[in-house]
């Protein structure tokens, strides 16, 4: 792997999207966390838009194209129905989950797409492991699954608001790695984005919650309250991508101030990872290559 002179971060030498349409986006492989290496967000340019030749005007065609070919590869996952993929998406209160998934997965079929958003857990799901509730929602093959927030939430909010022992949420950091590589032995192909945004990015979009009515419904008063444990939340995150980024499921650290950045670098990875299936459309049953229909 090159390294790129970011703290803990490695570059892949491999193209950006194979195929007629290349993105002209740097290797996203880019943003890896390489495994072992200790992260630290305060070196980490939440800004950053290096490796791409543009700005926004130009990024739209680029997304334009990936969006595009997405669609075709999540249709090609569906009618092949040997492979599922799982993305998880975290990240610090608006840093842009829900925009991620609307824009990125704009043009996929959702027949074989879902979306799952982890909460605070019900009595039920506290009385078993704090993996059972997942096991359910995991994607059957010829599935894309998106994780809004996720299992890591349980490393996450407990440990910041002190709900469970250090020793618990420790422990948890292994039981998720073992977890992660059991799914992608038994086939599920899993890309882990958390998008790094900006504290003070964060001021200006939770402001404009409040400026602009037609926003007014995403505020909530918590984010507010959260937002005052932004360095508690800051080292949690830390240890958590540092502890499960793996080589079977490496987190993706992506600059997420700039919008349509965060955007293409997911959109690029999720595409370079389909790709990499080389999946195909079934054939028909020999028994049904002779049909005509009169």
């Amino acid at each position: 792997m090159l390294a790129t002179g970011l703290s803990g971060l490695t570059s892949s030498p491999e193209g950006a999207v194979a195929g007629k349409e290349r993105s002209r986006l740097a290797p996203g492989g880019r943003f890896a966390l390489r495994p072992g290496a200790r992260l630290r967000l305060s070196q980490e340019d939440s800004g950053d838009a290096s490796g791409f030749d543009g700005g926004k005007e130009a990024s739209r065609k680029t997304l334009e194209k990936l969006t595009a070919r997405l669609a075709e590869l999540q249709e090609l996952l569906y009618a092949g129905h040997k492979h599922s993929v799982l993305v998880v998406l975290q990240g610090m209160d608006s840093a842009g989950k829900d925009g991620t998934i609307r824009r990125v997965f704009e043009g996929v079929n959702p027949q074989g797409v879902r979306v799952v958003s982890f909460k605070a857990p019900t009595l039920p799901e506290l009385d078993h492991d704090f993996l059972w509730r997942v096991h359910e929602q995991l994607p059957a093959r010829g599935e894309m699954v998106l994780f809004n927030r996720s299992h890591y939430e349980d490393v996450l909010f407990p440990r910041v608001h002190g709900l469970i022992p250090r020793t618990t949420w420790e422990q948890r950091y292994q039981e998720i790695n073992e977890f992660e590589r059991m799914l992608t032995q038994e086939g599920t192909t899993l890309l882990k984005f958390f998008l790094h945004i900006g504290r003070a990015e964060q001021k200006r979009r939770l402001q404009e919650r409040l400026d602009d009515r037609t926003k007014h419904w995403k505020f909530r008063e918590a984010d507010v309250r959260e937002r005052l444990l932004w360095n508690s939340y800051t080292r949690a995150y830390e240890e958590a991508l540092t502890k499960t980024s793996t080589t079977w499921a490496p987190w993706y650290v992506v600059p997420s101030d700039r919008k349509w950045f965060r955007d293409m670098v997911v959109s690029e990875r999720i595409v370079h990872a389909l790709e990499g299936l080389r999946m195909r459309y079934p054939s028909l049953p020999s028994g049904l290559r002779a049909t005509h229909i009169s």
